[in-house]
């Protein structure tokens, strides 16, 4: 196993501590849990600002979420390989977007745990649509969805309910845009509608 800063001995106990402080001192609250299940697709939404990197970590050390995601092959560069690893990233080529699904699919279908956090959205702008990656590698997989959300009204993040792909992606969606239809972002303004591209 890979360490990273979510499993690492000692080093993840301390750093949720300080996130239970930082979360304390700022008014913040979570919500929910996570399931016992090895693997995983975790989505955080709406993504609209560049706080939500800062209040999502702090989050997910609070949940005890052992996560990875994804992260452009030029952060690897060089020395910082190793340290972007340690944080949870794994290296794509966005080059290459039309097999990012497939690469997944194949590190899920390879590890006895794994659990993969996206935000959907792609970008902290109003967009279009949602990019839909996240519920083809679930659907592929056979792997739930959680529905993770920071809502900066209520001062709130965690974990909503939990999604199993049917391959009816009108219906799945459905219930994931009306979880999502309340919980405001920073920047309400800047939030994609719950709306998946055919492929992306």
């Amino acid at each position: 196993m890979r360490y990273t800063m979510f499993n690492t001995p000692v080093v993840k106990s301390f750093l949720r501590g300080i996130s239970l402080i930082l979360l304390k001192i700022l008014g913040w609250k979570t919500f929910g849990g996570l399931p016992r299940e090895a693997k995983y697709v975790i989505i955080v939404a709406p993504h609209t600002s560049n706080w939500d990197l800062f209040y999502g970590i702090i989050l997910a050390f609070a949940l005890k979420l052992d996560a990875h995601y994804i992260a452009k092959k030029e952060l690897f560069r060089g020395l910082f390989s190793p340290l972007m690893t340690w944080l949870g990233a794994i290296l794509i080529d966005r080059s290459l977007s039309q097999h990012i699904v497939e690469q997944m699919t194949f590190k899920f279908k390879e590890s006895e745990k794994f659990v993969l956090a996206l935000a959907p959205e792609g970008t902290r702008h109003r967009k279009d649509c949602w990019k839909s990656g996240f519920y083809h590698i679930a659907l592929n997989t056979h792997v739930l969805i959680i529905l993770a959300f920071i809502d900066y009204a209520s001062k709130t993040g965690g974990a909503g309910p939990l999604i199993y792909p049917t391959g009816d992606l009108q219906q799945d969606m459905s219930v994931i845009r009306n979880f999502y239809r309340t919980v405001k972002g920073k920047y309400p303004e800047n939030t994609s509608p719950v709306v998946l591209y055919p492929k992306s």
